[in-house]
């Protein structure tokens, strides 16, 4: 097949139906959808979804990435070309992200103890230290 150069999924099925020798009665037969849905598509009136382009990469045998590539930008020109859309989005501000809050402990370069350096220093210390108490008194009775 010859490069294709037509930007519309629509033009382009066109293309194919001619060089395969089909009508939309035919490609639908052999796709399992309407003839309606096969002329809705080469007039654009119906997008070519993942579904559609499933059975157009198996029976004319390239890509599903093809099918779906070319219907999005198909719609993305259309998008870009929509002047009530055009007008929204000049509308729109861009969003600005907000600075990162600083922990006091990240400013004084302070370090918190972990549980298991907790541990470890508790475990490492001598017993006599741990266990210090205050002697006990007696109450007078």
């Amino acid at each position: 097949m010859a490069k294709i150069t037509a930007k519309d999924p629509g033009t382009v099925l066109k293309l194919f139906l001619d060089e395969y020798q089909l009508n939309p009665s035919k490609l639908g037969k052999e796709v399992d959808l309407s003839q309606s849905t096969i002329r809705q598509i080469t007039l654009n009136k119906m997008k070519i979804s993942i579904p559609i382009a499933l059975r157009f990469a198996k029976f004319f045998g390239n890509t599903v990435k093809f099918w779906i590539d070319l219907q999005t930008n198909y719609s993305l020109i259309e998008a870009e070309e929509d002047k009530t859309l055009g007008e929204i989005i000049k509308k729109i501000n861009k969003a600005i992200k907000p600075a990162p809050v600083k922990k006091a402990a990240a400013k004084t370069g302070a370090k918190r103890a972990t549980a298991a350096e907790k541990k470890q220093a508790d475990s490492s210390a001598p017993k006599a230290a741990k266990k210090a108490r205050r002697p006990r008194v007696k109450k007078a009775t």
